[in-house]
């Protein structure tokens, strides 16, 4: 039997403070098990536009999370602000306990924040391979858009992190139930929360989903858990096949 037990923390993001964020986290998951460490987006500085102050640029964010995933012999993952080759990314890292690491560049960027004026768009979807779970790599903005996580039968569960502020926070909730029950695929959403150095406010809205469209998580504090079974998904599945009715497309870089 395959599962993985997954925790996600609703961080309140200290603004364009890596030290401190690594710290607040390092606590937040001390007496904390898991099989995976989900992280919100750009947890090392706030959804911030001033890239050139706070991207990393030698791999600040990355080194802590390898060292993070050793101490806890667990993967991690989370989005943070880049730089690679003169350019800036949003990307969301994902580093396996043995200290590898795969990643995705954010392809929607926001660009009512101003955030494809700064950052350079990613062109690939990304499936990791873990535990035995295939699972798509999804930022933010990206959730809007349904035909890139468009499942091809190719991943069972969707990463979503993300910085979505209260304001417009019923489309956050709604779209990830729906993302959940069209791809038949587990589903963790995972919102930051607090104030961030804009004054735009974030109410804790972070939720996992099985694909019938139940909600499955447990909450304590500011931790969300919740344990996924791929057994149970594939007998969902197979008695509900609708993922082999899908149209068929192709996405177009």
């Amino acid at each position: 039997m395959s599962t993985l037990k997954i925790a996600g923390l609703n961080l309140d993001i200290a603004w364009k403070n890596k030290e401190e964020n690594f710290k607040q986290i390092e606590n937040e998951f001390a007496a904390t098990e898991a099989d995976l460490f989900l992280l919100p987006e750009m947890f090392s500085t706030g959804f911030c536009m001033e890239a050139d102050e706070v991207a990393d640029r030698n791999e600040e964010s990355l080194t802590w999370m390898k060292s993070f995933a050793k101490s806890k012999n667990s993967a991690v993952a989370g989005s943070v602000s880049v730089e690679d080759n003169g350019k800036f990314y949003n990307r969301f890292y994902f580093v396996f306990p043995n200290g590898n690491y795969e990643y995705y560049n954010k392809r929607h960027l926001f660009s009512y924040s101003g955030e494809d004026k700064i950052y350079t768009a990613g062109t690939e979807r990304k499936i990791i391979d873990y535990k035995g779970f295939k699972i798509l790599l999804q930022v933010c903005f990206d959730l809007r858009f349904p035909v890139f996580s468009r499942n091809q039968n190719d991943y069972d569960a969707i990463l979503y992190v993300a910085n979505w502020p209260k304001s417009r926070v019923e489309a956050w909730k709604s779209l990830l139930k729906a993302r959940s029950i069209e791809n038949q695929a587990f589903l963790f959403g995972l919102n930051r929360i607090g104030f961030d150095g804009y004054n735009l406010e974030y109410e804790e809205s972070s939720l996992v989903y099985f694909p019938d469209g139940r909600e499955i998580s447990e909450r304590k504090n500011n931790l969300i858990t919740t344990e996924w079974n791929l057994d149970e998904l594939k007998e969902f599945r197979s008695k509900f096949p609708f993922l082999n009715e899908r149209d068929e497309f192709e996405i177009i870089p």
